[in-house]
């Protein structure tokens, strides 16, 4: 960057960013943060700023890489990259002018803060706190959150981006300043997830899950709502659409309730269109996370008029209207997460009246909105830095290096 200000009628100078992160997004664990994070900074790229991207490898990755005119760096594996990140920056990124580094919280903090002395921006998903149990063995859960304790301290000066109310409020519980943490909610590709009259619903009503199939995603419960709705003679059937290691045990869940495939049906990983095709087609789609960031899939979901069945937890009560765009019933609460699944397959028309409500929810969230508030908080950031370093000069030296910066 060439100077910390602006000259009155020039434009904001470019910035080289470098953003620290677990994954990218070929790597094959990649989820909703990933495309945050190329959505966002594959934007920045197109409108001149530089990007690198330090994250973790996986088999087969090159460790070099040009993604969406991103430059990745790609060391470590999964669970090594935490060891490796600050050893790799130190000798291959440190020496280089990044005018912002990024830390993006995705896993558990690597506290780039103590690695440099450069402006860093702490950009939040969601912290996993005791959710962390409900996925990982113990040794791993334990190290999560102890790892989520520091945090406050480690970053009490960084400014913060949460990209959610709720992620905000959990950061401001464990003792963050609120004055710091700045809300840049996600977005969605309005045009591509968008309702099309060409393709109409299923003929049977379909909930769809459509997501990563992990333990904490808690998707035995539509699957034991929908065991409810046969119980009580409700048509209907559950897609579950994506890929993870809990599928056998859902399998079996589903097989122990008497589920068979026209009740229940894993339709495994779906690319982009069938992605799409699902979300238009479905009656209604459900997420009963008990945390997330953000819940984007709500938001793709409204994108293409199909309202969502979710659970009242943080993150998804940021991307659901309750009684507008879809439901919000308490987490766990099987019984009336059945009683809303069940009012979207058996009526048509209020799945058409929140599918709509639901699409004008979703335009006013988008791609380039996100970026722009992310770069807002960026550059906010690399002046104030630049100001802090300024006032720390000498007064004797101070109007020569404003003097030199102005050449």
């Amino acid at each position: 960057m060439a100077s910390a200000g602006t000259a009155p009628g020039a434009s904001p100078p470019s910035l080289d960013i470098l953003v620290i992160n677990w994954l990218d997004r070929e790597n094959p664990q990649a989820g909703g943060a990933e495309t945050h994070l190329h959505e966002v900074f594959g934007r920045l790229v197109r409108w001149g700023h530089r990007v690198t991207l330090l994250c973790s490898g996986f088999d087969g990755a090159q460790p070099r890489v040009q993604l969406d005119g991103i430059e990745v760096h790609r060391v470590g594996g999964r669970h090594s990259f935490m060891l490796m990140a600050n050893r790799y920056f130190r000798k291959h990124l440190s020496e280089h002018a990044f005018d912002v580094i990024v830390e993006d919280l995705n896993k558990v903090p690597l506290f780039t803060p103590s690695w440099t002395d450069r402006p860093v921006v702490l950009l939040v998903h969601h912290l996993f706190g005791a959710t962390a149990f409900q996925e990982a063995g113990l040794p791993l859960a334990t190290a999560t959150w102890l790892l989520e304790r520091p945090i406050p301290r480690a970053f009490h000066r960084v400014p913060v981006i949460a990209v959610s109310g709720s992620t905000r409020d959990d950061l401001v519980a464990r003792g963050m300043n609120a004055a710091r943490i700045t809300v840049v909610p996600n977005g969605i590709d309005l045009e591509s997830y968008a309702p099309d009259a060409r393709v109409p619903r299923f003929d049977q009503p379909t909930a769809l899950y459509l997501g990563r199939v992990k333990r904490y995603k808690r998707v035995d419960l539509p699957i034991q709502a929908m065991a409810k709705l046969v119980e009580r003679g409700v048509p209907g059937r559950l897609v579950i659409a994506g890929r993870g290691d809990h599928v056998d045990e859902l399998t079996a869940l589903a097989r122990r309730l008497g589920l068979g495939e026209d009740r229940v049906r894993f339709a495994g990983f779906v690319d982009d269109r069938e992605k799409v095709e699902l979300f238009r087609r479905s009656w209604t789609h459900v997420l009963t996370s008990p945390k997330e960031g953000w819940g984007i899939a709500n938001i793709e979901a409204a994108g293409c008029g199909t309202a969502t069945v979710a659970s009242d937890s943080p993150g998804l009560r940021d991307s659901v209207v309750d009684g507008r765009t879809g439901y919000l019933v308490p987490h766990g609460d099987v019984a009336t997460l059945a009683i809303r699944m069940g009012a979207l397959l058996t009526r048509p028309e209020l799945r058409d009246q929140m599918g709509g409500q639901a699409r004008a929810f979703a335009e006013g969230f988008s791609w380039d909105a996100s970026a722009h508030g992310v770069l807002e908080v960026l550059r906010r950031q690399v002046v104030a830095s630049a100001a802090s370093a300024l006032e720390s000069i000498p007064s004797a030296r101070r109007g020569s290096a404003t003097e030199e910066r102005g050449h």
